[in-house]
């Protein structure tokens, strides 16, 4: 985002996010000569300048709208859907099929995912192959390995291609795995992740930009690496998992965003006094003006006059709510949060307040939100928790809706959210699971997890077992895609939840997508099961 904003605080107008009171093993503190203290002016997009922006610029598609990879890892997942309601968000029942794992290799969300996934190693390609200094080098080579990251989650084999204009057999995903591996290690100028890490060989450094490469965003995409490697290649690696997360925690200048940590609430209607003045903690992370939010390692950029692509707004609100903050079009109602999974929230959760939108809807001057197309007799559109079906009929107004990348007042239907791709709370949690794993004790995750608890306003958990940490897990990173990922690896993407039934693990990975192979001559074969 380019928009200046004003960052309130509790002491001092001159650092824009304070610390917290959380363990001082789980974070460091800040000073002002830092750069999160800059008053709301964004440093962003720093690094590289135009040598970078148009593989950078890639990152934004498929990222956080309704197609590509955000489409294809929450909607397969049990915590989002789209239902049909009527003639609107059929689709050609594309949204149904990614709910109940029925898709197939014609489907456009998954040709999406990978038209995306390749449009970016493409762009990384070209870049890489023009004039490039030593740390630019660096961070587009850590760049495409995170975009092979992406296609090696989603289909397991596919073509490692490193210069423009070259083809390149179709691999297996453990020698896609070991390329994104290797890729990552050698910017980072280590043969291999240690416990002693020494990172004073690598290209890339410690600035923060949160549009760019760091050492501790390569090391976080590593992270998520090593944390799926058993899925991706049937060898654990969690100690790697835990040390790779570890040094984030232990060396860089990120912290959780917690109590004081506070950005103007650009939602926030003159008329309206339940409205905040301000979001703080986990709410602040993802608000409309989080560019310098000190829990980002690294995100896409968003914003709505030169770099669109996230549309969370116009996804999930209804028509008529438009009205409630002046957006300047209609919503298109058709993302929906699944009842159970809205009920696991405890009420006195703040992520619940700030991840969902629910109940009885206001217009802009705090007026009931009518709706006059109503389909259940209520005039008063109630975002409520229950969905009478997936399809055919489902309720206009049923379901509550995602408000985790919150909203702004005269908001066009572009965003001005930037996007997480590595934060602070997820390098948490990643660490708490790969301790508990490696260990084979759950009770190994509970000082991180009660970290981030009590950035909720949530007490201390006492004991924690493998299903109750994937419970936390989901709670904290709702809406950041990586539910399906996390269903995969904790054995539970086969469960039944809500319409969906199916239980084949060929659906682990999606099927290389037909017009792909059609256009390779031969050179792609379909994965097992399609």
């Amino acid at each position: 985002m380019k928009q200046l904003f004003k960052i309130t605080c509790l002491s001092t107008m001159l650092i824009a996010f304070s610390c917290t009171d959380l363990e001082d093993d789980l974070e460091d503190s800040f000073t002002e000569d830092q750069q999160f203290s800059n008053n709301g002016v964004s440093l962003g997009g720093g690094g590289g300048g135009g040598a970078l922006l148009a593989p950078f610029s890639r990152l934004r598609a498929g990222t956080a709208g309704n197609t590509g990879f955000f489409a294809t890892n929450t909607v397969t997942g049990d915590d989002v859907a789209v239902t049909q309601k009527g003639g609107d968000w059929f689709d050609g029942g594309i949204w149904i099929q990614l709910h109940r794992h029925t898709y197939g290799s014609t489907h456009d969300r998954i040709n999406e995912l990978w038209n995306d996934g390749y449009a970016g190693i493409g762009e990384c390609n070209t870049s890489l192959a023009g004039s490039l200094n030593a740390n630019q080098t660096a961070q587009i080579r850590a760049l495409r390995a995170y975009f092979y990251w992406r296609l090696m989650d989603g289909f397991g084999r596919v073509k490692i291609i490193t210069s423009p204009g070259q083809d390149a057999p179709q691999s297996s995903r453990q020698d896609v795995f070991n390329f994104i591996e290797s890729e990552l290690l050698d910017v980072l100028g280590i043969p291999a992740v240690t416990a002693s890490l020494n990172l004073s060989g690598s290209d890339l450094n410690t600035d923060i930009s949160n549009y760019r490469i760091n050492q501790y965003a390569a090391l976080g995409i590593l992270a998520k690496l090593y944390l799926n490697a058993e899925v991706y290649t049937g060898t654990p690696r969690w100690e790697e998992a835990q040390w790779a997360a570890e040094y984030i925690l232990d060396n860089s200048p990120y912290q959780l965003c917690a109590d004081g940590c506070s950005v103007p609430n650009q939602a926030k209607r003159p008329s309206v006094a339940s409205d905040p003045e301000t979001l703080e903690g986990y709410a602040a992370v993802f608000a409309p003006n989080n560019e310098n939010n000190p829990e980002i390692i690294w995100a896409a950029e968003y914003d709505e006059t030169g770099a669109g692509g996230m549309n969370f707004n116009v996804m999930t609100l209804h028509g008529p709510s438009q009205l409630t903050w002046g957006l300047d079009v209609q919503p298109w109602n058709g993302f929906v949060v699944l009842e159970e999974f809205y009920n696991s929230f405890e009420d006195d959760d703040l992520r619940k307040e700030a991840n969902f939108l629910q109940g009885p809807q206001t217009d802009f001057n705090g007026d009931p939100l009518l709706d006059y197309a109503a389909d259940d007799g209520e005039l008063i559109i109630d975002y409520k928790p229950n969905i009478n079906e997936l399809e055919p009929n489902a309720w206009r107004d049923g379901g509550v809706r995602m408000k985790k990348f919150s909203f702004a007042l005269f908001q066009r239907q572009d965003m001005n959210n930037d996007y997480p791709i590595v934060r602070l709370g997820d390098v948490h949690l990643i660490r708490a699971e790969a301790m508990a794993r490696a260990q084979g004790d759950w009770s190994m995750a509970l000082s991180d997890v009660n970290a981030l608890r009590d950035r909720a306003g949530l007490g201390a958990l006492s004991s924690l077992d493998e299903d109750g940490f994937l419970a936390e897990r989901g709670k904290e990173m709702f809406q950041e895609s990586s539910r399906r990922i996390d269903l995969i690896r904790f054995g539970k993407y086969e469960d039944t939840w809500w319409e969906k039934t199916d239980s084949d693990p060929a659906k682990r990975i999606f099927p290389i997508p037909q017009a792909q192979i059609d256009a390779s001559n031969g050179t792609l074969t379909q994965n097992p099961g399609y």
